[in-house]
């Protein structure tokens, strides 16, 4: 049996003729892994079907609930014949499980670059690129979001973190806090839900939950006028400068400051946004290179947390790049509630060993699921209106 990988391209003559199928799918919450499963399977499978020529998945850079599988056939005979046949429905059954929705596109293919049946163009010489800043990888001036973002429960998380020059702190704070929220509503499909921005030391954090593509959210939310005017008049407070005017200084700026969400948790607690629930951050002072295994590390604890009914823990998300590790917690203080059982002060011994010694540990943090970190000043938390 050939696979994807061994497969030739039919002859030219049939260039003309070829079909492109184009199928969107929503992977459900918890199925990912099942989904790859199945396609891993069924890629083998529909790689020796007569006309097929190429197959290929891709997952959405702005959601990563969302996935794209395309392929290319000779004609759209067989794969008419191959779509509408029991063969099929018997290989495509494993996915029944793992989706929730699924669109199917079919194009015939009209013009392509290069085109296949012209001759070869003059070979150009490629453009030098200029030098890379300092610390900057040369592909984070080209892709904002390095991966996509974590999907949960349809809701996208995703953070962003830079410096301020010490001393400009107080200054800052006053006006990421006195921006006018941005319009909710991105397009048919996006939307935004919560901004929730914090601060640390002269660390800003501002983590975003989005419903839809988080991509695009960001590139609304940087056209409204009253976001570029904060962006502005915080640029000189900055340790870094950035042009956000220029295209790729922008890209350049979003890619350094990405921080993305690892791992998302909700507790077993039923709280809505007026039952008293306190947002809280708190930032892991971790070693170098034990990011990684901090943020697993919180995400189990928080996990085991979740189950128990007695705790607060309404909602958590770890976010966490290169040895900047945040983690935002949604806190259940709902009214006539009996008290919740308080957590002991004690930092897990695991979790202090990966820690720099003598930042991590709050004594002032007694009774909150912090796991003995610092809270994170909160600048401030928004909600869309139809939340």
């Amino acid at each position: 049996m050939t696979t994807l990988d061994d497969r030739r391209i039919p002859d030219a003559t049939l260039q003309a003729t070829r079909l492109r199928v184009v199928l969107l799918l929503d992977v459900l919450e918890g199925r990912q892994e099942r989904f790859l499963e199945a396609y891993e399977e069924i890629r083998h499978q529909v790689a020796g079907v007569p006309g097929h020529v190429s197959d290929q998945l891709c997952q959405s850079l702005g959601n990563s609930s969302q996935w794209l599988i395309t392929s290319e056939w000779e004609s759209s005979e067989p794969f008419l014949d191959w779509v509408e046949s029991a063969a099929h429905r018997e290989m495509v059954e494993p996915l029944h499980g793992c989706v929730r929705d699924t669109t199917s596109l079919r194009f015939v293919i009209a013009r392509e670059t290069p085109d296949p049946l012209a001759p070869p163009r003059p070979e150009r010489r490629a453009a030098r690129p200029g030098p890379a800043k300092a610390g900057v990888p040369r592909v984070a001036a080209l892709d904002p979001l390095p991966a996509p973002p974590l999907c949960s429960g349809g809701v996208v998380r995703h953070a962003i973190t830079f410096t301020v020059k010490p001393g400009s702190e107080p200054a800052v704070a006053e006006i990421l806090a006195g921006y006018r929220s941005p319009q909710a509503r991105v397009d048919d499909t996006t939307r935004l839900l919560r901004t929730s921005l914090f601060l640390h030391g002269n660390r800003v954090v501002r983590a975003v939950e989005v419903q839809g593509d988080l991509g695009n959210a960001l590139r609304h939310v940087a056209a409204q006028p009253e976001v570029r005017a904060v962006e502005e008049a915080i640029n000189p407070h900055l340790e870094e400068a950035r042009d956000l005017t220029d295209g790729s200084s922008a890209r350049a700026f979003f890619a350094r400051a990405a921080l993305p969400a690892v791992a998302h948790v909700t507790g077993v607690t039923e709280a809505g946004p007026d039952d008293g629930v306190t947002r809280r951050a708190y930032f892991y002072p971790v070693k170098p290179g034990r990011g990684e295994a901090a943020a697993s590390l919180l995400a189990e604890l928080d996990e085991a947390s979740a189950a128990d009914p007695g705790q607060r823990l309404v909602g958590s998300t770890v976010f966490h790049r290169d040895d900047v590790l945040v983690r935002v917690v949604d806190l259940a203080e709902a009214p006539g509630r009996a008290p919740a059982r308080e957590r002991a002060d004690v930092m897990p011994a695991e979790l202090k060993r990966l820690l720099h010694p003598g930042m991590s540990h709050d004594p002032s943090a007694a009774g909150e699921p912090s796991y003995g970190a610092r809270a994170m000043d909160l600048i401030t938390d928004r909600r869309s209106q139809a939340v």
